[in-house]
């Protein structure tokens, strides 16, 4: 493990597909992982299996070799739609395979919603040509377009497509009923929808197209991070948010966030100093040693008092930032839209 340990990758990786027996899959990648040293997190359901798993890089090869030929993966999943990026074992604390409902969590019945319902695939160049006709339309104040991220709040705060409507929403979950509460929104609109590595638009597309209301729904296939590979430069400005250790991988030079406290420009999140808060707080290097580093003045408190409580218990902290964002806020879009790049 120690020898040259950070020069490995981290995959991720989706296949939608007939599973009969999720336990035997989910057993038999665990031993998988186990056999190539490999950690992560892999989902299984009878709707298919969704991983981001990280280790050497001979490692990770053969890792994609042997998924390749699974039976069940025949034909349907291909070299492509391995995402690989610089990291290694060290990016996640351990391995976790388990069997659930979703592949991907957004809380509605496969069997309702199906990813076999989904939008259009485009491929980056094509995502791209789409983006730059939608920019150039937009600034006219004419566009019929809507550029939709897919992800949660902390992701698109740090890095985002120009122009994009990014739902201030804190899970996947959320996204239905953020769409329910902004139906007028999409309707009659042609939708460009993007997330990470394009499993979110699978299911999030489908949501939408269920709602007969825009006029056409198109994805990029293989999401944020196909895109960058061959546009490194290109429309999407800032980092992209990873789901590991490393919370973000970067492409371009912009930053697009700012610290928390003094408003300078910062991107690299840092989770909340405070115990049992799980928000992720940006503090810029000069307010860290100040010694602001909770995400919100509840926490920097609480962190003061440090809680004298019985050290099992684990509790869901309550805090200003967990307060102050509505489960699921209606977005009010006019102008917001077209300002670009605004936090």
């Amino acid at each position: 493990y120690a020898m040259g340990s950070k020069v490995g990758e981290v995959l991720l990786y989706y296949c939608y597909c007939e599973v009969k027996d999720p336990e035997k899959l989910c057993a038999w990648q665990k031993a998988l992982c186990q056999h190539l040293h490999l950690t992560g997190k892999v989902r299984v359901a009878s709707e298919g299996i969704n991983g981001t798993v990280g280790g050497s890089k001979v490692a990770t090869s053969l890792y994609i070799e042997v998924m390749l030929s699974q039976p069940l993966f025949k034909n349907i999943l291909c070299q492509e739609d391995f995402k690989s990026s610089a990291g290694g074992a060290h990016c996640f604390p351990d391995l976790r395979v388990g069997v659930f409902k979703e592949i991907v969590p957004m809380g509605i019945d496969p069997k309702i919603v199906s990813y076999k319902e989904t939008g259009i695939h485009l491929s980056p160049q094509e995502f791209h040509r789409e983006v730059e006709q939608y920019l150039s339309q937009a600034s006219q104040g004419q566009s019929d377009t809507i550029l939709l991220d897919c992800r949660n709040f902390y992701e698109s705060k740090i890095g985002q497509f120009q122009g994009c409507l990014a739902p201030d929403i804190r899970k996947f979950s959320y996204f239905p009923i953020y769409i329910d509460e902004n139906l007028e929104l999409f309707k009659d609109k042609r939708v460009l929808m993007y997330c990470t590595g394009g499993i979110r638009c699978e299911r999030g597309s489908a949501y939408l197209r269920s709602k007969a209301v825009c006029r056409e729904v198109y994805q990029l296939k293989g999401g944020i991070h196909k895109y960058l590979e061959e546009f490194p430069d290109g429309f999407y400005r800032g980092k992209l948010f990873v789901f590991d250790d490393r919370y973000a991988i970067c492409s371009n030079e912009d930053i697009i966030s700012a610290c928390r406290y003094c408003g300078a420009l910062w991107d690299q999140y840092k989770l909340c100093s405070s115990q049992h808060c799980r928000q992720l707080v940006l503090t810029c290097p000069s307010c860290c040693n100040k010694g602001l580093t909770a995400c919100c003045p509840v926490c920097q408190e609480k962190e003061l008092k440090v809680t004298s409580r019985a050290s099992g218990q684990t509790l869901k902290e309550e805090c200003e930032c967990t307060r102050r964002r509505p489960r699921v806020p209606i977005e009010r879009v006019s102008q917001r839209m077209l300002d670009t790049g605004k936090d």
